[in-house]
């Protein structure tokens, strides 16, 4: 007999016997009829464990991480509003299905099992997995990803805050609300929650609002590891700006009472608290987990004998809400419910093409307020002397501050957030005096933790905010490239397009940098981001172009709630100069401030027909200086440049490149893993034609005169185009 039927049966006899746990008395301000619908949904939640093992055996259900154990997070649920987004733990069905009996016309056991089954019908996912979520319940879906959600968990509720101040359009956030975010005893330990953790302290000491409760749920073990006796409590209960609150999950009083005290404590000091849940997990991590291959069957037991149901049992008994017989009943009665509405639930729908499945990888667009731009007398006012400077052509990094300044101008939603930029102005200085124009609520100088960034961001989209966070260089998001790969790109997906984050991530990378900094400081691997399904990756390669093209990654985050990676080449920041020293070759003028470069629109230098040099970024001005040495020796060459990287423009690079009879492909991106090898498959199958390509070396970049020995030029350009075209130098 497996350890979920040993449970089972445990319980039915225990209560029918009344051979129940001892333990505290019922103290908590709970109403008769409010500890009896609390224990309805920790009964509902065993049951659809129960009945999700069935289904798997029955090759109907694909997944078994069940919540038993934790059914004393229902009396937490109780303690919040309804209105409270929470960010839940995998074992948090309880929580959910207590949410659910606070808000009208809601279905939740259906609901449930059709996520069970992965039909198409399920009202969160779609089909697309079992995961807990309901924007009914304000609860964004989260898959089993470790802790990976707390980070986003401060940056809702910082944004509670924020849009006290600046109200987004499309708030959904009350004023009075808080945000709540559950996770295990090991999950605890992960560098991305004591990141979160160390992130809230660090606001809150310096007193600025963060209504957040951690909830952590110890049960003492991480799959197979324990937690060491007392560690939560030891490493949580002193940390600076954060208070700390224990409660048994065990009893449902006295979870209730502590859960109400630390969420009242929240909402009025607007300070973030840490609830220490006492739990017990029940039949091991999952559905093929043995408990007692690592735990001794003494261990095993003894957490069974203190189910959270049998101490339910006990409490309503003892304060005469509900007998043990009229227990045993709901009980009984739920399981057999649960039965009936699984065997329909199982024969709806499931997604079946790849269509399908890829329907709620873009959220959908949403309506916004129009606007006519800035006013004249506005961008007067603040720009001050830069808007005469905008008469005079400049390099790429003042004109990316002058965009970023119209567009913060024009909607009040933006939100700039980052290491030092603010009062420094960025490492390159393209976010200097933005602070200055619009306020330290606007323009954000972060803690150095990349992870905290970029959940910062991802929790202000989910209350209408359009972050603009910065990475400093190219190689600090491996620090926290889960928060995109993870948590937003995944959102609309996992959530059928019902939740989004949008955000523009603006990332400061790529190579060329001479002599400074190494493979941290000049990156050129933009691969980690170019698998991501849903994302839109732009790289402009000029001044113009980069205030268009960024013009429109706001228009598709705030508009079509994308998220977007804007990638910065840091050589072409302050880059004048073409091909020869203080020609200005390299500078532009500001485009106007509705001009825009849309999704998709290549950029096409040149007419020749021999030879189109496909690149992007570096690669672009590198190949407009070989265009040059070219056309000398006879070669008529166009540069075409992406301008966006994903989704691959593939019928605008197709029609640019049309009338020539060779492509040459410069990518400044590693050999392997580049965006070379997706234009190579795309020319190659469309049309044939002779090609080759310039690529970097699969190597770091080094510090010193070297700095661009791995990476392509304009005579590696030059010689390669000469060879494939057949022209002799």
């Amino acid at each position: 007999m497996d350890r979920a039927e040993i449970v089972h049966q445990n319980f039915l006899e225990r209560v029918r016997t009344g051979s129940l746990p001892p333990g505290a008395s019922p103290d908590g301000g709970l109403t008769p009829s409010e500890a009896v619908a609390i224990f309805r949904a920790q009964v509902l939640s065993r049951a659809l464990d129960r009945t999700s093992r069935a289904m798997q055996k029955a090759g109907q259900g694909f997944y078994t991480i069940g919540s038993s154990g934790h059914e004393g997070m229902a009396a937490v649920a109780r303690a919040l509003r309804p209105d409270d987004m929470a960010f839940l733990h995998y074992r948090d069905a309880a929580f959910q299905i207590a949410r659910a009996g606070q808000v009208p016309g809601q279905s939740i056991a259906w609901d449930m099992l059709l996520s069970f089954a992965c039909s198409a019908e399920d009202p969160i996912s779609g089909g697309r997995h079992k995961v807990l979520g309901s924007k009914a319940l304000m609860i964004p879906p989260q898959t089993s990803t470790i802790a990976s959600h707390l980070p986003k968990a401060v940056g809702a509720a910082y944004s509670i805050g924020a849009a006290r101040r600046h109200d987004p359009e499309h708030r959904v956030l009350a004023e009075d609300g808080l945000v709540m975010c559950s996770f295990g005893d090991a999950s605890a330990n992960h560098s991305t929650a004591q990141g979160a953790i160390n992130t809230a302290c660090w606001t809150s000491v310096q007193s600025t609002p963060l209504p957040l409760l951690f909830v952590c749920e110890d049960n003492g073990i991480g799959i197979s590891v324990k937690t060491p006796k007392g560690w939560i409590e030891a490493s949580m209960s002193h940390r600076p700006g954060m208070r700390y609150f224990q409660a048994d999950g065990l009893n449902m009083h006295d979870a209730y009472a502590t859960a109400q005290a630390a969420a009242e404590y929240v909402r009025l000091r607007r300070k973030p608290a840490f609830l220490h849940l006492r739990t017990v997990r029940l039949y091991g991590h999952a559905g093929a987990d043995v408990p007692t291959t690592y735990l001794s069957k003494a261990e095993v037991e003894a957490d069974e004998a203190n189910d959270p149901l049998l101490h339910s049992v006990r409490l309503l008994s003892e304060v005469g809400a509900l007998s043990c017989e009229a227990a045993l009943e709901i009980y009984t009665e739920t399981c057999a419910r649960v039965e009936r509405i699984r065997t329909e639930a199982v024969t709806r729908p499931h997604l079946k093409t790849a269509d399908e499945v890829n329907a709620s990888l873009v959220p959908p667009a949403r309506a916004c307020r129009s606007t006519n731009g800035p006013s004249a007398e506005a961008r007067a006012e603040v720009l001050g002397s830069d808007l005469r400077a905008q008469a005079d052509p400049q390099p790429m990094s003042r004109l990316i501050n002058w965009a970023l300044t119209d567009l913060m101008l024009e909607h009040g939603e933006l939100v700039a957030m980052g290491e030092d930029v603010g009062r420094k102005g960025g490492v390159y200085g393209v976010t200097q005096k933005l602070q200055q124009r619009f306020g330290q609520d606007r323009v954000i100088d972060t803690l150095l933790d990349e992870q905290s960034i970029l959940g910062l961001a991802i929790g202000m989209g989910h209350n209408g905010f359009v972050p603009i966070p910065e990475i400093q260089f190219l190689a600090y998001l491996h620090n926290a490239e889960d928060q995109i790969r993870g948590e937003a790109a995944t959102l609309p997906f996992f959530s059928n397009g019902q939740f989004s984050n949008p955000m523009v991530l603006r990332i400061a990378g790529l190579g060329y940098q001479k002599g400074f900094g190494g493979h941290f400081h000049n990156d050129n691997s933009l691969a980690v981001l170019r698998d991501i399904p849903g994302i839109v990756i732009a790289c402009p390669s000029d001044g113009a172009e980069a205030a268009m093209m960024l013009r429109e990654a706001v228009r598709l985050a705030r508009e079509e709630q994308r998220v977007v990676v804007f990638v910065e080449p840091i050589a072409l920041y302050p880059m004048r100069d073409l091909h020869e020293p203080k020609d200005g070759g390299w500078m532009r003028h500001y485009p106007a401030p509705d001009q825009r470069i849309a999704l998709g629109e290549v950029g096409v230098h040149g007419d020749g027909t021999d030879l189109a040099i496909v690149t992007y970024g570096n690669g672009r001005y590198l190949a407009t200086q070989a265009q040059a040495d070219l056309a000398a020796q006879g070669v008529a060459a166009r540069v075409v440049d992406l301008r966006w990287l994903a989704p691959l423009p593939k019928e605008a690079l197709l029609a640019a490149a049309a009338a020539c009879d060779k492509i040459l492909i410069v990518d400044e991106c590693r050999t392997t893993g580049s965006q070379s090898e997706a234009l190579m498959a795309l020319f190659y199958e469309a049309e044939g034609r002779p090609m080759a390509r310039v690529v970097a070396e699969d190597c770091f970049i080094p510090t010193g005169p070297a700095y661009a020995a791995t990476l392509p030029s304009k005579e590696s350009i030059v010689a390669a185009a000469l060879r494939l075209t057949g022209v002799t130098a």
